[in-house]
């Protein structure tokens, strides 16, 4: 039988071998596209990605006491929690009650303990500009100073938040905490707020993607089935709001809600109302539902104009001329195949409403205020960067949790823009 050439292998005019040759050509193709997507990468880094992380890390992030004041946290961890600890204990903590002091940062263990109980800044302050005159036996001293040194949760504390990692955070972002005993418990009833402000957050998100569905739906049919130069001036008054600054809308509708408002007046000037009758429509939830609800329209009609564009005419026409009433042939034929509109609207206003923070500072008073606005106070005002975390982190989740079940529900792929 004859045998083959020894060399069979195909080249090309380099003498290459062809498949080396199909490889680097691969490799420089792929190496080329990941240099035209790592800008967009790199954004999507450093912009999204690593600012979300650092937020989860900061939630359960709790350094302050086991970094400020090593000492009294490496000697508390033989402590039972059963009594008062021994002179050894107090021994440490005036060790870095006086280092605290002398470096300054005291203040930051004071206020991270602050957190748990009230009171504890004042404690942890009072004893560390005098712990540097105490002298031994320092148990004896520092209850003499302030007996809430004899307290065992004040020591349950110290200990508990002596780890470098916390739940504490969370248990607050769900009104729950720590007992004197170390048992996770319900916050008393005049503190719990997280729960419910998270309840107001879906609620009224919720009810503004629904009125923007509502609202928007028989906008985008007109925009979709009127002739162009009809559709076109429609289409510059939907999009009108998008030239027009946030803050200048929210304050316009301040000026149209409030008592002595226009739309009051006008009710009032009508007689529908009388003038100590004036609707109370600022600076609650209605204000926050009608606020929010003209300014995220646009979102829901866009998304139901690009899918409607698409839908022929013909349908409807084949419907009716097949014996079916105008609105059996809407409700039957037309309005299915603007769903996946509907679900692209629905989820982009839904998002932008949960975390909307301008609009209910500025209308929604104390019963409009979303779950944001508090993640906002606590990075701004309180400060408390790792509450303010955790309740990003459980709005994050929710949204995440939604979404997921929609996703199994109808369907992501259903979702459309055209």
């Amino acid at each position: 039988m004859a045998t083959a050439p020894a060399d069979t292998v195909m080249r090309t005019v380099d003498g290459t071998p062809l498949k080396v040759s199909l490889r680097r050509a691969m490799r420089r193709r792929k190496l080329a596209a990941l240099g035209l997507v790592m800008p967009l990468f790199v954004f999507i880094l450093f912009s999204f990605i690593l600012p979300i992380a650092d937020m989860l890390f900061r939630s359960v992030e709790n350094p302050q006491v086991v970094t400020i004041m090593p000492e009294t946290t490496a000697a508390l961890q033989g402590w039972d929690g059963n009594e008062v600890p021994d002179e050894a204990v107090f021994a440490a903590l005036v060790a870095d009650l006086v280092a605290g002091s002398e470096s300054r940062e005291i203040g930051k263990v004071a206020t991270r303990l602050n957190y748990e109980i009230s009171g504890m800044r004042g404690l942890i302050m009072k004893s560390a500009r005098r712990a540097d005159r105490l002298e031994a036996p320092y148990r004896e001293a520092l209850i003499d100073l302030d007996k809430d040194w004899n307290d065992i949760s004040v020591w349950k504390l110290i200990q508990r938040e002596g780890a470098p990692f916390t739940a504490s955070y969370y248990l607050s972002a769900i009104d729950m905490r720590y007992d004197d005993s170390g048992e996770i418990a319900a916050q008393p009833t005049d503190r719990q707020i997280y729960v419910t402000l998270f309840l107001r957050t879906l609620w009224i998100s919720l009810l503004i993607t629904f009125m923007t569905l509502l609202l928007g739906f028989p906008v985008a049919y007109l925009l979709a089935t009127l002739p162009l130069k009809y559709s076109n001036l429609l289409m510059i008054m939907v999009l009108l709001p998008f030239w027009t600054s946030l803050l200048v809308r929210t304050t316009s509708w301040i000026a149209m809600l409030q008592q002595q408002g226009v739309l009051n007046d006008l009710l009032v000037w009508s007689g529908l109302v009388s003038d100590d009758g004036r609707l109370e429509l600022m600076h609650n939830q209605t204000g926050t539902v009608v606020a929010m609800t003209h300014i995220l329209l646009p979102f829901m009609v866009l998304p139901l104009y690009s899918v409607m564009r698409t839908i022929s005419p013909s349908f409807m026409r084949a419907a009716q001329s097949l014996g079916a009433p105008r609105f059996l042939a809407f409700w039957r034929v037309y309005a299915p195949l603007t769903l996946p509109g509907v679900g692209a609207g629905a989820i982009l206003v839904f998002i932008l409403a949960i975390g909307y923070y301008i609009t209910p500072a500025l209308v929604g008073g104390t019963s409009g205020q979303l779950i944001s606005n508090f993640i906002a106070y606590h990075m701004q005002s309180s400060l408390n960067w790792g509450l303010a975390a955790a309740l990003g982190s459980i709005l994050l989740s929710c949204v995440l949790l939604l979404y997921y079940i929609y996703n199994r529900i109808v369907g992501i792929e259903n979702m459309k823009l055209g």
